[in-house]
């Protein structure tokens, strides 16, 4: 026997990463969306103009928890990777592209900034490419798994873009006040 550790040893040290990669990168999203107010019910976004393509609401929360758990699955593969070439780096790229994912809900809902919003998935989309090929040279299913993740970012900035090109003045709209009767 020269194994250090057996096959179902080594699942099990995967499935302990998944289990702190997955509910994390899941909570971060959540709670990037919560802070910034994200989605349908902002009473900012509700005012904006949408392209006919927007997706109805429902959609949002759906698509990007699934997209939120293959990122954890991928990211649990890479860490499980151990001697791996690459794999600090691989590493360092995905928490910095995590942290620009993040950004992007408080500046556009938050703080109103649509055209820098979609600057930053451009940025996001050139980033996540680069984290694709270094988890393509490390674990080709760590790869696949962030593929539907670029595609998605590749649908949002066609959004943000329609919404920029829609409400040139979008960081300018005043949305009145909810009223309330005393």
């Amino acid at each position: 026997m020269n194994e250090i550790a057996s096959k179902g040893q080594l699942r099990l040290s995967y499935l302990r990463w998944a289990l702190v990669t997955v509910p994390s990168i899941v909570f971060l999203g959540f709670l990037s969306g919560r802070i910034a107010n994200s989605g349908y019910g902002n009473r900012w976004f509700d005012a904006l103009q949408k392209p006919d393509f927007m997706p109805p609401g429902w959609a949002f929360p759906v698509a990007w928890s699934i997209l939120y758990v293959l990122m954890g699955l991928a990211l649990a593969i890479i860490i499980h990777a151990r001697g791996a070439k690459l794999r600090g780096v691989a590493i360092a790229l995905f928490l910095l592209q995590l942290l620009a994912n993040l950004a992007w809900s408080p500046l556009f809902f938050r703080a109103h900034q649509v055209t820098e919003a979609f600057y930053l998935l451009l940025a996001l989309i050139a980033l996540n490419v680069i984290v694709l090929v270094l988890f393509a040279r490390i674990r080709t299913g760590a790869a696949l798994l962030m593929l539907p993740y670029i595609g998605w970012l590749g649908f949002a900035a066609a959004l943000n873009y329609s919404i920029d090109q829609l409400n040139p003045d979008a960081s300018a709209l005043a949305v009145p006040a909810l009223q309330t009767q005393i």
